[in-house]
């Protein structure tokens, strides 16, 4: 029995006492609690393959930010390393795939992975963390989209156009579609694992979505995410987040998901009056909108707050939360959040 439900609640479309909040990539750099054990170990794989560990660092923000959530430490390239492709995590780059696919004969050698045998160690860390949590917040399990993780594996690491991973959809769409396959049924697989070892919510990340013109996003994203939201448990609400992919919205509003989260550049009374409400929306303060001073990160959160209105919005930032804001200002967001919510469903603002 959760102590905290306000996020599951929100998600079902129930009303709430107030907005549900949290930050996407709240588990990591801007904590030094954090920087603290990160220097300890040899890498950033290290924590997310040590479930004692990730499990750790996953209810740190719960601790230092009071957040209504916890999300697993983890990373959505686990996956193509589960089906057989390693990557490895450079300071100060990103991440880097050694080997990349480039032929059939490369999308054969990837199997669909098993989530127990190839990623259990995530599924590891959920159970430990839902044991020391003991009910206080909910756990947000993830994984990225099956175009995003297609993207890295072709283009091997992060780049402005990843246009060897477009280059595959124009000039062999087939292959394309054959790794995809292959990734959604990994992913799917994989998420259901992580319900069952205790994750209350998913949530999908199309982190690349916005780089792929309308006919290819359907074509080659929406569907596979559509497969996923269809697979998994009822009861679980699913979230879609596709970044940039404004377009796809509409789209969206009609799969099997609960929340659809927003990125800080569109506008969620355009989004509500596209959609209706029978979703639930997530967001999209602007994560740089948080370098300001306090009132200024005030006055932003406050201006999201009524753009969203009192009832089906779970409050985030746009994207995940930079590695060098001030915690002190995700305190006044995450706080602020919280009063004038309050306020407003009592009717007092």
């Amino acid at each position: 029995m959760l102590k905290n439900d306000l996020l599951l609640r929100a998600a079902r479309g129930e009303e709430t006492e107030r907005t549900p909040v949290w930050l996407m990539r709240q588990a990591g750099r801007i904590l030094p609690e954090y920087r603290a054990l990160r220097g300890r170990l040899s890498g950033f794989k290290e924590l997310v393959e040590t479930p004692e560990l990730a499990a750790e660092v996953t209810i740190q923000p719960v601790d230092a930010l009071d957040v209504d959530a916890a999300i697993i430490f983890s990373d959505i390239l686990v996956v193509p390393e589960a089906m057989g492709l390693t990557y490895e995590m450079v300071e100060a780059r990103g991440p880097l795939f050694p080997e990349t696919i480039k032929t059939a004969q490369d999308v054969a050698r990837m199997r669909v992975a098993d989530p127990e045998e190839h990623l259990g160690y995530v599924l590891e860390a959920i159970r430990v963390t839902k044991r020391a949590l003991n009910g206080r917040v909910p756990l947000i399990g993830f994984a990225g989209a099956p175009w995003t993780i297609l993207a890295y594996m072709v283009e091997g690491h992060g780049s402005k156009t990843f246009s060897k991973a477009r280059r595959m959809l124009y000039t062999n769409p087939e292959l394309a579609h054959e790794l995809l396959d292959k990734i959604t049924r990994t992913t799917i697989a994989y998420l259901q694992a992580q319900v069952e070892a205790g994750a209350n919510l998913i949530q999908v990340f199309d982190s690349w979505a916005g780089i792929l013109p309308p006919d290819h996003y359907q074509q080659f994203s929406a569907r596979y995410i559509a497969a996923i939201c269809d697979a998994m448990p009822a009861d679980v609400p699913v979230t879609v987040f596709a970044k940039g992919a404004w377009f796809a919205v509409q789209d969206f509003a009609h799969f099997n998901c609960r929340t659809i989260g927003l990125d800080w550049n569109e506008d969620p009374r355009l989004v509500r009056a596209a959609i209706g409400d029978a979703k639930t929306l997530q967001g999209n303060l602007d994560p740089c909108a948080l370098y300001g001073s306090r009132e200024q990160v005030q006055q932003a959160t406050i201006e999201m707050l009524r753009r969203f209105g009192p009832q089906r919005h779970i409050a985030n930032l746009g994207h995940g939360v930079y590695p060098d804001t001030d915690p002190d200002n995700v305190r006044v967001f995450i706080n602020t959040v919280k009063e004038f919510s309050t306020l407003a469903r009592e009717g007092a603002i």
